[in-house]
């Protein structure tokens, strides 16, 4: 393995998860070789200084790893603000990065996959992005990490000449993808991953990952998945940025290592008929939710009455 990608995390002003994230994070059998920068954004509000705080006197502490650089941000960047200029950064300096958020636990061989998966495709350009996170579908037939054409960001990696075709410009998208190029962005029409992009045009929302999906998507790029996900987001409890807290896409974190990566650069078509299968459940789950829940005050309406 040739030297190790730097890990880098952002956090703001959750003490609780950047622990568990932390903790997880030092259990790595490759975190005491790996370099750790932390990003840690200023408090928004005067609420946050605080927390925000405390959160610092934290990491400030912590060791684990051949080394630790804490970048305290003197101004409120925002959440995608922050992880666009700080991955840059760290990204032009080292070739590659690995990259968390404040709310993601990581299986004891996350690193492992990652640097794996970052060495045996960095002269391959055509693969883009590597996910530590999968859906929670069935994967028999799927090996140990398939390629497909979304991304998830919930634990992932890249390298610089292919972060360099980043760009957050929902204009851009707007005035020159067709319909059909959206329904593919949005698999089908089973997840509505273009409703982001209208909703960051319209000021409704600030976020960075629709983009970056975005811009792989328009290079026609692979995204690496495992199998089985070696990450758990924790933060589906209405905590966080842009979080709610209900999370139908909880999956239980493998602990082996995952030595088998795919030969053939190409989309897994198992796969990714599955994860279109899981959105269109999640659609007809929430649906059937919301129709017993309309009988039920319908019914009560007509008994009051």
């Amino acid at each position: 393995m040739s030297e190790l990608a730097p890990i880098v995390l952002f956090v703001y002003n959750r003490l609780s998860h950047t622990q568990q994230t932390i903790e997880a994070l030092q259990k790595n059998e490759l975190a005491s070789e790996s370099e750790l920068f932390i990003y840690s954004d200023a408090a928004k509000t005067a609420q946050d200084i605080e927390p925000v705080e405390t959160v610092r006197s934290y990491i400030n502490k912590i060791d684990g790893f051949k080394k630790i650089t804490i970048i305290e941000r003197d101004k409120n960047l925002g959440l995608a603000a922050s992880i666009i200029s700080g991955v840059t950064e760290i990204i032009n300096q080292y070739g590659k990065v690995i990259v968390l958020e404040d709310d993601l636990v990581t299986s004891p061989y996350f690193l492992t996959f990652m640097n794996n998966a970052l060495d045996s495709y960095k002269d391959e350009p055509k693969v883009m992005h590597v996910s530590g996170w999968n859906y929670p579908i069935d994967t028999q037939d799927l090996g140990d990490a398939f390629f497909w054409y979304t991304m998830n960001c919930w634990g992932w990696a890249t390298w610089d000449d292919r972060w360099r075709y980043f760009k957050k410009d929902p204009d851009y998208l707007v005035k020159t993808w067709s319909k059909k190029k959206i329904k593919a962005f949005n698999l089908g029409g089973n997840y509505k991953f273009w409703r982001q992009v209208l909703d960051n045009k319209s000021g409704k929302i600030s976020t960075w990952a629709v983009f970056w999906y975005a811009s792989i998507f328009e290079q026609k790029g692979l995204c690496l998945n495992p199998s089985h996900s070696l990450v758990v987001n924790i933060g589906h409890d209405g905590s966080g940025d842009n979080c709610g807290g209900y999370d139908p896409f909880i999956a239980k974190i493998i602990s082996k290592k995952i030595y088998h990566m795919p030969i053939v650069l190409e989309e897994s078509k198992i796969a990714t008929h599955r994860i279109k299968r899981f959105y269109w459940l999640l659609k007809v789950n929430i649906f059937s939710k919301l129709s017993r829940r309309i009988k039920i005050i319908l019914s009560k309406n007509i008994k009051d009455h």
